[in-house]
C-alpha cells in the first residue's frame, strides 16, 4: 500500500523588509504539530508569493475563466452621497429618509455634481454608475421617478432651507444677496414666470427666468429662489430682508447688495434698528457727493482706504489702481473708434438714406460717450470737437469707488466693511457654476413653473455639497499652487473619483460584485473629503 504524502503549502516570511517563501509540510507527532521545509524561495516579491500560496491552495483561475462582465463608474457618487449624509441633508429632506422619492432627490443631486445634464439622461446613467445602486434602486430608473420626486421635494423647499439658515445663520451675522438670469428656450405661454427682461447672458430674444440666492459671507448658499423673468433687482430687497425675518427667524443682519440692488429708496425703508446694511455708491452718487463737498477726489488713496463719516452713514473711499488704468484704455478706445467713425461719415460724398447728422448719432448711441464731444451744424453740414474738459473730469474719477454702511464703527472696522462687500464675489461664484461651470443649470427643460422651480433648486443643494466639498479639498488644491500648471482643481479630483469603479466579475459562471483598489492620488482625494 503506497503511503499518502502529506500536503504541502507556502508559508511567507518577511525578514528585514524581504520576503521569502516556505514550502513546508505540516504532520502531528505525539500530539503536537510539526513541520517539514522542503524549500526556501528567495528573489520573489511578496506579490508573487502571495500568487503561488493562492495557486496551491487551489484560490486561482485560469485566464481564461475570468471576465469583467460590467464596469459601472462608483467613486463620486459614493463620496457626493457620503458627503450629504454628513451634512445631514437626507433628513432635511425628509424624515423618513427610506422613502423612494427621497432617496430619488438625493440621487438627483448628487447626479447633478457628478454628471449635470438633464433627468432623463440621469434615469439612464444606471446603465454606466452605480449612483442608483447607492440610493437603494434596483434595475432600470424611469424619468417619472424623478419627476414624481421633484414634486414632493419642491414641497419641503421651505423647511429645507429653513433648515440650511438655522444650521449657518445667526442674529448679527453678514449674509450676501445677489441675482442673475437665465435664458429659456421653447414656448412658455402658461408659464407666470418666464418672461422678457433685462438678460445678464446677453441673449437678446430669449425669455427668462429670475433667480435670487442668500449666502453666507463664505459664499456658502443658504436660500434660492425664481421669480419673473422681468423683475428688476432693486424690486426684490424689502421683501428679501423681510423674508429672512418671518421665514428664517433672524432679528438683526448685515445686509450685503451690490450698488444696482439697494437704491436710495429700498435704503430708507428698511429698518436700521434690526437691518444694517452694506453697498457701493453709483458713479452719479460718488460724483454728487464730491458736488456737495462731503468727500474730495484727493481723498482717494491707492493704499489705503480713507473713512468719511456723514449723518450717519460711513462712507470708505477706495482707488483701484488696475481698475483707473483699464477705464483709461477703454475710454481711449471708445474715443478712437467714434472718431474715425465721424471722420469717414463726414469726409463720406455718397447719397444715404439718413442725413450726418443722423448718422452720428447713432454712432454716439452705439458707443454711449456722447459726453465727450461737442456737436455744431445740423443735417450734412454737422462738425464735431472733443469736449477736453469732460475727458478731464472722468477721467480724475478712473479707479475710485466708495463702500458705504450703516454699521457702527465698533462693531465693524473699515477695512471689514470693503472687505465684506467684495466677499459678494462668492455668490457671483455661486452663480457660475449653477449656470456654467459645475452644475450646468441650463438648459431647462421642464415646462411648468414648479419644475421650473425645482430644478433651480436642486441646483441650488447641488452647489451646497460642491461647496462643502471644495472646503475639504482647500490645502489640497492651495498646496498645488496656482496657474496653468495646476492639477488638483475640483473637476479633476471628481474625474479622477469617476475612475473608481465598482465591477461585475464572473469566475466560471459565479458573478461576484468588486470595488477597484484606489490609487495613491484616489486615497488622498478621499482622505481629504472625509469620506
Amino acid at each position: 500500500m503506497v503511503k499518502k504524502s502529506p500536503p504541502v503549502h507556502l508559508e511567507i516570511q518577511i525578514r528585514g523588509n524581504i520576503p521569502y517563501g516556505f514550502l513546508r509540510t505540516s504532520y502531528r507527532k505525539d500530539g503536537k504539530v510539526c513541520h517539514d521545509t522542503l524549500s526556501c524561495l528567495k528573489g520573489l516579491s511578496l506579490e508573487q508569493l502571495r500568487t503561488m500560496q493562492a495557486a496551491i491552495q487551489g484560490n486561482t483561475v485560469a485566464k481564461e475563466q475570468f471576465r469583467i462582465i460590467e464596469s459601472r463608474e462608483y467613486g463620486a457618487s459614493f463620496a457626493c452621497l457620503e458627503m450629504m449624509k454628513q451634512l445631514g441633508l437626507p433628513q432635511a429632506i425628509y424624515s423618513r429618509t427610506h422613502e423612494e422619492w427621497v432617496r430619488a432627490s438625493m440621487a438627483m443631486i448628487a447626479g447633478r455634481v457628478v454628471f449635470a445634464g438633464s433627468k432623463l439622461a440621469l434615469s439612464y446613467c444606471a446603465e454606466h454608475s452605480a449612483l442608483w445602486d447607492l440610493c437603494g434602486f434596483d434595475g432600470k430608473i424611469h424619468v417619472n421617478t424623478c419627476y414624481a420626486a421633484m414634486d414632493k421635494l419642491y414641497a419641503r423647499q421651505k423647511p429645507i432651507q429653513r433648515y440650511l439658515a438655522k444650521k449657518h445663520l445667526q442674529n448679527g451675522i453678514v449674509i450676501l444677496y445677489d441675482i442673475t438670469s437665465c435664458y429659456m428656450e421653447g414656448e412658455y405661454e402658461d408659464s407666470d414666470l418666464v418672461d422678457f427682461g433685462y438678460n445678464r447672458d446677453k441673449k437678446r430674444g430669449h425669455e427668462q427666468i429670475v433667480i435670487t440666492l442668500l449666502c453666507t459671507k463664505e459664499g456658502c448658499p443658504v436660500a434660492v429662489d425664481v421669480l419673473r423673468g422681468n423683475t428688476k433687482d432693486e424690486t426684490t430687497v424689502l421683501d428679501k430682508v423681510e423674508e429672512l425675518r418671518k421665514i428664517y427667524g433672524l432679528e438683526s443682519i448685515i445686509f450685503v447688495g451690490d450698488r444696482g440692488m439697494v437704491t436710495q429708496a429700498n435704503f430708507k425703508q428698511l429698518d436700521h434698528e434690526r437691518v444694517k446694511v452694506i453697498s457701493a455708491l453709483t458713479h452719479a452718487q460718488l460724483k454728487s457727493l464730491c458736488d456737495k463737498g462731503i468727500i474730495e477726489l484727493n481723498q482717494f488713496d491707492e493704499n489705503r482706504i480713507v473713512e468719511v463719516i456723514d449723518g450717519g452713514l460711513r462712507y470708505c473711499l477706495c482707488k483701484n489702481p488696475k481698475v483707473a488704468k483699464d477705464e483709461a484704455s477703454t475710454r481711449q478706445a471708445l474715443l478712437k473708434k467714434t472718431i474715425d467713425a465721424f471722420d469717414k461719415i463726414i469726409a463720406s460724398t455718397k447719397k444715404c438714406k439718413y442725413n450726418k447728422s443722423v448718422r452720428i448719432g447713432n454712432v454716439l448711441e452705439k458707443y454711449k460717450i456722447g459726453k465727450y464731444f461737442l456737436l455744431t451744424g445740423d443735417g450734412d453740414d454737422i462738425k464735431y470737437a472733443i469736449n477736453e474738459t469732460k475727458i478731464n473730469q472722468e477721467a480724475s474719477f478712473d479707479g475710485c469707488y466708495i463702500i458705504y454702511t450703516d454699521v457702527h464703527v465698533d462693531d465693524m472696522t473699515a477695512i471689514e466693511a470693503v472687505e465684506n462687500y467684495k466677499s459678494l464675489q462668492n455668490v457671483e461664484q455661486a452663480f457660475r457654476s449653477m449656470k456654467t461651470v459645475h452644475l450646468e443649470i441650463r438648459p431647462i427643460f421642464h415646462k411648468t413653473d414648479d419644475r421650473i422651480r425645482c430644478h433651480v433648486f436642486i441646483c441650488m443643494l447641488a452647489y451646497y455639497i460642491l461647496w462643502h466639498m471644495k472646503q475639504r479639498l482647500r490645502s489640497l488644491m492651495d498646496a498645488d499652487g496656482k496657474g496653468a500648471n495646476r492639477k488638483f482643481t475640483f473637476a479633476y479630483c471628481m474625474n479622477s473619483l469617476k475612475s473608481v469603479r465598482k465591477e461585475t466579475v464572473d469566475f466560471s459562471g459565479t458573478h461576484a460584485s468588486v470595488i477597484t483598489v484606489k490609487t495613491a492620488e484616489q486615497s488622498k482625494i478621499m482622505k481629504e473629503l472625509r469620506v
